[in-house]
């Protein structure tokens, strides 16, 4: 018979709750703050492991030959991506509990902290590569990870040649096609027209990207999704109304708000960094406020799903689906 679970033990709080070794004590210059933003960036780091845990769920789901798209492992996926949102949302409001801390607490064992850097979290920048941010899109990519170790560069550089999150809903939105060929090309040329019936004046310009996205490719943006994958995603935000695509965008709505809440938490990051030292270099020998910027601006993972929005018409001006189609969505017999 098994022994009883305890608490304190279930939990690993011997080790939890020692594992807080501030150097100013080690070196009798005690800085009371040092306590509060070795916790944070603990707890960063365990939902930083549990987001991990989420994404490798979802990419092992996704990654099967076949997907039911009104299937519980569907349903699956959409819950545990909410999940990360939610995690993440928790992640930005932590920051609230980091800005307690004047700039002048944090000076009190800022420079006793050197070279240690948010910048080393191998974590983080496993999760981007997991979720689909490719090598060549990063900011500082030459640099970026000059102060890990070898083992955790490894792990990083497994990550990004690993299939990730965005390439896998590429093919996933490829097996998704809802109209039969021929009946594509119509309803696409037709719906071509009624987008660019829709734009004003000064927005005229967007018609010259529709092809490039939906029917031969932006080559020279290395985009992850194929043209017949922005055709479904955009097919999925058009028609979300019917039963068989409410899981479908929900997906794809759950990806876009990883982005928000990832963006939230870098630049409300960016804004307490320059709160707290200014135009000082960080600790790990970054330019501080100015990389975050950078990265901020430039790290968009689901960035071709949030594009397709720009190709979205008024639901009045909607090309009506035949039968058949209907029919298929609506799960009517």
């Amino acid at each position: 018979m098994a022994s009883e679970v305890n608490y304190h033990d279930y939990l690993q709080l011997e080790k939890i709750l020692n594992a807080q070794l501030p150097e100013s004590d080690k070196l009798n210059m005690p800085a009371h703050d040092e306590m509060l933003f070795i916790v944070i960036h603990q707890a960063y780091e365990l939902w930083f492991k549990q987001l991990h845990y989420e994404a490798d769920s979802i990419v092992a789901i996704m990654s099967k030959p076949a997907l039911n798209d009104n299937s519980p492992e569907l349903q699956t996926v959409v819950h545990r991506i909410s999940r990360m949102v939610t995690i993440l949302r928790v992640l930005v409001h932590q920051i609230d509990i980091m800005e307690t801390m004047t700039p002048m607490d944090f000076l009190d064992f800022r420079d006793m902290l050197r070279p240690a850097s948010g910048f080393q979290s191998w974590q983080f920048k496993e999760l981007e590569a997991k979720l689909g941010l490719k090598f060549e899109a990063r900011h500082g990519k030459e640099y970026y990870t000059a102060q890990l170790c070898p083992a955790h560069v490894d792990i990083i550089k497994q990550a990004e040649s690993s299939q990730s999150l965005l390439q896998l809903v590429n093919s996933w939105l490829e097996r998704m096609p809802f109209l039969k060929e021929g009946a594509d090309e119509t309803f696409w040329n037709n719906y071509k027209e009624s987008y660019r019936s829709s734009l004003a004046e000064a927005e005229k310009n967007n018609l010259s990207g529709f092809d490039g996205i939906f029917v031969n490719g932006d080559a020279a943006q290395n985009n992850t999704l194929s043209p017949s994958a922005c055709r479904a995603a955009l097919f999925i935000m058009l028609y979300r109304g019917y039963p068989l695509l409410q899981l479908p965008f929900q997906l794809l709505n759950g990806l876009l708000e990883i982005d928000e809440q990832l963006s939230s938490w870098r630049y409300r990051h960016m804004n307490m960094v320059h709160r707290m030292i200014g135009t000082r270099i960080g600790t790990g020998g970054s330019t501080g406020k100015d990389y975050l910027k950078a990265a901020a601006d430039k790290h968009y993972i689901f960035r071709e799903i949030a594009q397709l929005n720009s190709f979205l018409i008024e639901r009045r001006k909607l090309p009506a689906l035949n039968q058949e189609t209907e029919k298929k969505l609506g799960f009517v017999s």
